[in-house]
């Protein structure tokens, strides 16, 4: 069945707004342009599903490149510490109480927020994987999941963690499932939580197993200082690339504390680096050199990071604050461009999970889009519907979300998730865990 969004304002791939059809087959948009295509024979729309569209603009679905999804049931909970006292007496004691059941739920919840917000794929790394995968094939919604290390002792050498062959199962059995919507990575966790045994390892076996990396990249500046002194004088990022973990594809969150050099290797290497805005300025970690990463050529990428350090899975905030933290870290206003934010926000992040099908309207791209309500009296007047969709618009302003060509959600009503037997699970599992925790 076909779908047409007709005589709609739509964002197109050179990031100009026209006016026009876009017309949906299957998974993929088989035309957009300024033509009514059920008067073109050739391309035999018959009698498509009329999506109404007045007063919207349709863009290319958004990218969320790294997330923790079953920390949703950690939202509100550890406030107000920096990040080692925040992980280390709140998160880590919570995450051991989480049960597979509550993490299964939980990511119920955030891939329904994502989607509410106009997500159509998101990079989670994250234990649980059966339960992450059952929620993406369920929802219909693109993810990368990451499985992989957190290594205390510096000894440990890759081939002896369980991790290793529990991953290689995993890889077989979701890698490139549900129509290739879900594709698994491998994560080291970070520099300080790997060595470089473990480290080597797990990039020899990415490029055995085919699959991209996830890891956390300079996220702090304590990190980055005793990084550089444990390790010779490397930075988290030249001690990775020392040990051939960049010859795959990498996805690496933060990098607030990276260096021009670092720059240098992660544009030489394919890394992407997730931008964080939002999480890393609630943790005091900084704000990351967004300016110097894209001058450098560094493919970039929003994140929301988990709920827990956020509170949200939003990427319209984030592609909003990723510009103005930007402009006041360089002092500068035309620092970065609203083409280049809204690529970081498509694109660009789906670039980093490999799908490089997706994240524009064109003919023959696949079928994620968003469609926004421009209505309301934040995005009135118009003088650049691109302006105000950078700086205007709001997520709650996602009135349809859609992934390879199906409606997932729609003006309140999710197609394929229960969300009132999720969230009720969720926060059941939440004051369990915390009280456990007060005992």
């Amino acid at each position: 069945m076909s779908i047409l969004f007709a005589k709609v304002d739509y964002l197109s791939k050179d990031y100009t707004v026209e006016h026009g059809y876009v017309l949906v087959e299957g998974a993929t948009i088989v035309y957009a342009g300024p033509d009514d295509p059920r008067q073109n024979p050739s391309l035999d729309a018959g009698k498509p599903e009329l999506i109404p569209t007045k007063g919207t603009l349709l863009i290319p679905g958004l990218y969320n490149i790294h997330t923790h999804i079953p920390m949703t049931l950690l939202r509100g909970y550890a406030e107000g510490l920096k990040l080692d006292e925040w992980l280390h007496t709140k998160v880590f004691p919570f995450e051991a109480l989480i049960s597979p059941q509550a993490a299964l739920h939980a990511s119920e919840v955030a891939i329904a927020e994502m989607l509410r917000f106009g997500t159509v794929g998101f990079s989670d790394m994250y234990n649980f994987t059966h339960e992450r995968a059952e929620a993406v094939w369920a929802s219909g919604i693109k993810a990368n999941l990451s499985y992989g290390t957190v290594v205390f002792d510096e000894e440990q050498r890759y081939e002896d963690l369980p991790q290793k062959d529990e991953l290689e199962q995993l890889v077989k059995t979701y890698h490139n499932t549900a129509d290739g919507r879900l594709k698994m990575d491998l994560f080291v966790h970070s520099e300080y939580l790997s060595n470089p045994h473990v480290t080597q390892g797990a990039g020899e076996h990415a490029r055995a197993m085919g699959v991209s990396t996830h890891i956390h990249l300079s996220e702090t500046e304590k990190e980055h200082k005793e990084a550089k002194e444990r390790r010779g004088g490397l930075t988290p990022t030249a001690f990775f690339d020392s040990l051939g973990f960049f010859a795959q594809p990498c996805t690496a969150a933060h990098c607030v504390w990276t260096e021009p050099e670092d720059w240098q290797i992660m544009a030489k290497r394919g890394v992407t680096a997730a931008h964080n805005p939002c999480s890393n300025a609630k943790l005091a970690s900084g704000i990351a050199p967004l300016a110097g990463m894209l001058g450098a050529g560094v493919n970039v990428g929003l994140g929301t990071d988990g709920v827990a350090s956020n509170n949200n899975l939003n990427i319209m905030k984030e592609l909003y604050s990723a510009v103005l933290f930007a402009r006041a870290r360089e002092l500068d206003p035309q620092v970065v461009t609203t083409q280049q934010a809204l690529a970081m926000a498509t694109i660009n992040g789906a670039k980093s999970q490999g799908r490089e099908n997706a994240g524009f309207i064109a003919e023959g791209a696949a079928a994620d889009l968003v469609l926004l309500n421009t209505e309301g009296p934040w995005m009135q007047p118009v003088h650049s519907q691109r302006n105000n969709l950078v700086y205007s618009a709001q997520g709650s302003d996602v009135c349809l979300t859609m992934v390879n060509g199906r409606v997932l959600y729609s003006h309140g009503e999710y197609k394929t998730i229960d969300l009132e037997r999720a969230t009720a699970a969720t926060s059941q599992a939440a004051r369990e865990i915390v009280a456990s925790l007060s005992q």
